[in-house]
């Protein structure tokens, strides 16, 4: 499957949503651990800083996918191509409710006390194990292991790794690295907490209209409009940059 690259900077495979779940339900339980990462605007500024650790572990992912519906109208105004979307938080409820058996085991890393008994109520999941790290713990040897042992020690046909980026992806990377694990694992941000209704997510109209991201804003001013804000020049730097160096 050839790759296409956002805005020139980060490979995705070119899968919609139906198609990301059929590539995931495809996949054996079975198999050695993969991973799968969903690449937002802020995800995507957060990778050219390669202190974080991010894009190294973007590169490791079994499946890249695009997260943003402002990416994937940024990219074809810059580069006259179509991305398109798959959405971490559609996948998730798309995986709960169209390819999980109430019996299949299921982990999660992360999420608070409130998220396993609302999966169970929501989705009828009879196997949760949930593991919740210490803040920081991607930096610590001792939590991060501790993590990554849990993974290995409760085998899931899909692990979801809800810590934010890029604590997600690092643990993902090196539990793959590892290769002690099996299943998938997949890095959904807030995607379980809208999925059991936790967090609101935005109308269905802003959501067709790529206004998520705006939504958020306006619910969660003080933690997320001014990222939001001040995400907005960077990116349109690389959109610019992207159009100026395509092919005529």
């Amino acid at each position: 499957m050839q790759e296409v690259a956002l805005l020139g900077r980060a490979p995705v495979a070119p899968l919609d949503l139906e198609g990301a779940v059929a590539a995931i339900a495809a996949r054996d339980s079975g198999e050695p651990f993969a991973y799968v990462v969903t690449i937002n605007a802020q995800i995507l500024l957060l990778a050219e800083d390669l202190r974080t650790g991010l894009r190294a572990a973007h590169e490791g992912a079994w499946l890249r996918l695009n997260d943003s519906g402002i990416l994937a109208r940024l990219h074809r105004w810059a580069l006259r191509e179509r991305v398109p979307v798959a959405a971490g938080s559609d996948l998730c409820v798309a995986l709960l409710n169209g390819v999980m058996r109430p019996g299949d085991p299921v982990t999660v890393i992360g999420g608070g006390p409130s998220l396993v008994p609302a999966l169970k109520a929501r989705f009828g999941l009879r196997q949760v194990a949930q593991h919740e790290p210490p803040m920081g713990y991607i930096d610590s040897p001792e939590a991060r292991e501790a993590a990554i042992r849990f993974i290995e020690d409760h085998p899931a046909r899909i692990t979801f790794v809800a810590t934010g980026a890029p604590r997600s992806e690092r643990l993902m990377q090196e539990v793959a690295a590892r290769g002690r694990a099996t299943g998938v694992g997949i890095a959904v941000g807030s995607g379980l907490l809208f999925a059991v209704d936790l967090t609101p997510r935005a109308p269905a109209w802003m959501r067709r209209n790529g206004l998520e991201w705006l939504h958020r804003a306006l619910t969660e001013p003080r933690r997320l409009g001014r990222r939001y804000a001040g995400d907005m020049l960077p990116l349109a730097r690389l959109a610019l940059a992207a159009r100026r160096g395509r092919p005529s």
